[in-house]
């Protein structure tokens, strides 16, 4: 892989003229390992963070005793919510972290403590052994789930968007959710296979802990697979150009970076939120939703569950292609009015209770979805300049996530337990639409473009000399405009 990322190139307004040395040729081979590392490496993470959600009933009542299934219900969600809001402690801690040491070593580093924190779930006694500290060790360990996931999805997504080419930012960034589908359908599929094959007493006594348990060999897996890594090229230039200069990258205190960077800063929340309001209403809440409230069968309604996410697979990366070709914001933006119109039809099909009713409303969000996973992790690392990328989209993405994201299940089952309104969820689903598209109006289009602090990304030499004279045939275009008007005047 060539020289890159020497300042903002001509699309951010540097003055100095572009090289061939600020090109970035992209090892095909070296991009390829990337994305496979980061999607597999996702995967394994939110295996174990979905997996929670998916047996959310049989947890509550393991961990928490109590006459009211719904009551278990919210207790249960509310140690997943717990979670989310060490997320931006996480956050602050491993994202600078990324942009001092580098990505590749911080996302080891989540890894392993991911797997650790799942594996100690499968492991606590339940609530009829060792009483209340059952619920408190559960606490720990979400704590630790959620501090090391805050350092996941920032660093995956910088990673993916500095090794891919600007042509396909967003096809190859789409790999990642992809790998998080996957996650959840593995997480999904484990538990739907032993509701149906164990009896409920065998799923309460240690059916449970079996999806915990097998986060050990997955995290073993995963680390492996990103200690093979190569640090990207936009942080390696960066570090070379420090390292010659003979300076040290400037330390950047929170402050400084929200009064910096708050309109991207701004941008990313509303982004996020409604990314993952839907993501967790959808593949998080819905199922229990079905189960504890329509009283529909467990075990279908989280094989549909898991049909939808299987189809969102190939529309996740249909989605991240159409991006590259027409548009970040053209993609995002019908994603949020598709919400806002459909939310309460796919409800009202829920509502019915029969397969084919729940799997077109399941699959009406689900489609919709697909138009945040496939372009969410090319359109969020483009806000912020390399130097920053990693530390100002993880505290950006997870401060988003821990109020809005991770609370949508605790919320949602809050609301139709006081109001006796099952409508809710469409509700909450509304009004995260209308945030979205205030957001996605705001943003700048960045697809086909370098990323912040970077120079242009491509796949070939060819390609390179192509932008070079595309660059001077611009110049020199400016410069018979400037002339004609000179003479003019």
């Amino acid at each position: 892989m060539t020289a890159s990322s020497n300042g903002f190139w001509r699309h951010h307004q540097q003055e100095q003229r572009l090289s061939l040395d600020d090109i970035t040729v992209v090892d095909h081979s070296l991009l390829k390992r990337a994305v496979g590392a980061m999607a597999l490496g996702n995967a394994m993470e939110w295996f174990d963070f979905g997996v929670y959600s998916y047996i959310a009933v049989t947890l509550g009542k393991v961990f928490f005793p109590s006459s009211s299934p719904s009551a278990q219900l919210i207790a249960t969600f509310g140690t997943f919510a717990a979670a989310f809001l060490v997320r931006p402690v996480g956050g602050m801690v491993f994202g600078p972290l990324g942009d001092r040491i580098g990505r590749q070593r911080v996302l080891a580093m989540t890894m392993i403590m991911m797997a650790a924190g799942t594996f100690a779930i499968g492991l606590i006694p339940n609530y009829a052994t060792i009483g209340i500290l059952a619920p408190a060790l559960l606490l720990l360990a979400r704590l630790v789930q959620g501090f090391s996931t805050g350092g996941e999805y920032g660093g995956a997504a910088t990673f993916i968007a500095e090794f891919s080419t600007d042509k396909r930012r967003g096809f190859m960034g789409s790999f990642l959710e992809f790998g998080t589908l996957i996650g959840y359908v593995l997480g999904a599929g484990t538990v739907a296979l032993l509701t149906a094959t164990l009896s409920n007493d065998a799923l309460l006594s240690w059916g449970w802990r079996v999806p915990f348990l097998i986060a050990g060999p997955l995290g073993l897996v995963g680390l492996y697979i990103r200690m093979k890594l190569e640090e990207t090229p936009a942080f390696k230039k960066q570090a070379e150009e420090r390292e010659a200069e003979d300076r040290a990258l400037p330390s950047q205190s929170l402050r400084q970076l929200l009064v910096q960077q708050w309109k991207p800063l701004l941008l990313c929340v509303g982004l996020v939120l409604i990314f993952n309001v839907t993501d967790y209403m959808a593949l998080s809440y819905l199922p229990s939703y079905l189960s504890a409230t329509l009283h529909f069968n467990e075990t279908h309604g989280l094989f549909l569950v898991l049909l939808v996410m299987i189809l969102m697979m190939p529309m996740t990366l249909a989605a991240g292609r159409l991006s590259d070709a027409i548009g970040r914001k053209p993609v995002m933006l019908l994603g949020c009015v598709g919400l806002f119109a459909l939310s309460i039809p796919a409800l009202l099909l829920i509502r019915m209770g029969t397969m084919l009713p729940v799997f077109g409303g399941l699959m009406i969000l689900g489609v919709l979805l697909s138009c945040f996973t496939g372009v969410m992790p090319s359109a969020l690392p483009a806000l912020f300049p390399t130097r920053i990328r990693y530390g100002a989209l993880a505290i950006g993405f997870n401060i988003s996530v821990s109020l809005f994201g991770g609370t949508t299940p605790l919320v949602t089952a809050w609301l139709v337990e006081r109001t006796g309104n099952l409508m809710m969820p469409a509700y909450y689903l509304m009004g995260a639409s209308l945030i979205g598209i205030a957001s996605v109006l705001a943003l700048r289009e960045t697809a086909r473009k370098p990323l912040l602090g970077s120079g242009p990304c491509v796949a070939t030499r060819a390609e390179a000399h192509a932008v070079l004279r595309g660059e001077r045939e611009a110049e020199e275009m400016d410069e018979r405009f400037a002339a004609a008007a000179t003479a003019r005047a």
